[in-house]
């Protein structure tokens, strides 16, 4: 019950305190101030704007990603591996659903990472964990599509093991612990997005897994070459999703998810 109420405030919360959401709401209430002849209406319209100036004109959201991405280099290959827990969060259950074909986001390199550690390490189990995690879920899991787009590229099998209940990073992390029970002295890899897995490692840590981060989707090149190419409207999102992680270490933490504030190798 506990979970169930987490899950949906932390849902409600991030609807109104995106970055980008919010800021769009401080233009537009300044604005109507500033229309209605109330001077302070200029403070709140600066600050909106104010934010999409500064994404737009510095490598804002460069400078908040790169921490997050270079927190866990990617090691060499080891030599073996006893499993591979792929997270959920790069494909779309309501497009898969409404168009009859697995959908992926631009977090897809998760996925296609799979089947090339599956095809370097033919033993190891290939793990995925996610199940619903918006607040008005389909008719499919983001099981149930990974089921469908591995298949199409032809890892099945008895070793391809679905996770279909987690609905966040900590859920992932708890039931993926209790359904597998590693081993000690087990090598198990964690494939998820770069920007994710400082959170993704203090949540495994912390639920008992020796797990060794195998980033993933990165957004950002060291040393500032090419902060500007991508569109502003990349960046913007770009910077959402940095404060976003930042924000979850700072909760999970305060929940004790996690084993640290910003977890290192």
């Amino acid at each position: 019950m506990i979970e169930d109420t987490l899950f949906v405030v932390s849902k409600v919360f991030w609807l109104f305190a995106r970055p980008n959401t919010f800021a769009l709401f401080l233009a537009c209430v300044g604005a109507g101030a500033l229309l209605a002849r109330r001077r302070w209406g200029r403070w709140p319209l600066l600050l909106g704007l104010g934010w999409f100036v500064t994404v737009m004109v510095t490598p804002l959201s460069a400078w908040l990603t790169l921490p997050l991405e270079d927190r866990f280099p990617r090691p060499e290959a080891p030599a073996r591996v006893d499993g591979i827990i792929i997270l959920g969060g790069a494909v779309e259950q309501l497009l898969t659903e409404r168009r009859g074909m697995p959908a992926l986001n631009g977090a897809a390199e998760r996925m296609t990472e799979a089947v090339t550690l599956a095809r370097l390490y033919p033993e190891a189990r290939i793990v995925f964990s996610g199940g619903q995690g918006t607040l008005l879920p389909g008719a499919k899991t983001e099981a149930d599509v990974a089921r469908e787009l591995w298949a199409g590229m032809g890892l099945e099998g008895p070793r391809v093991i679905l996770e279909d209940q987690a609905r966040n990073t900590w859920e992932n992390a708890t039931i993926t612990h209790a359904l597998l029970q590693p081993k000690p002295g087990e090598r198990w890899l964690l494939v998820t997005s770069a920007s994710h897995m400082p959170r993704s490692m203090g949540c495994f840590r912390r639920a008992g897994w020796e797990i060794t981060a195998w980033p993933v989707n990165y957004s950002t090149a060291p040393g500032g070459q090419g902060w500007f190419d991508p569109p502003f409207s990349f960046r913007l999102g770009q910077a959402e999703w940095a404060i976003r992680e930042f924000t979850g270490l700072v909760i999970y933490r305060l929940l004790g998810r996690t084993s640290a504030l910003l977890p290192a190798p």
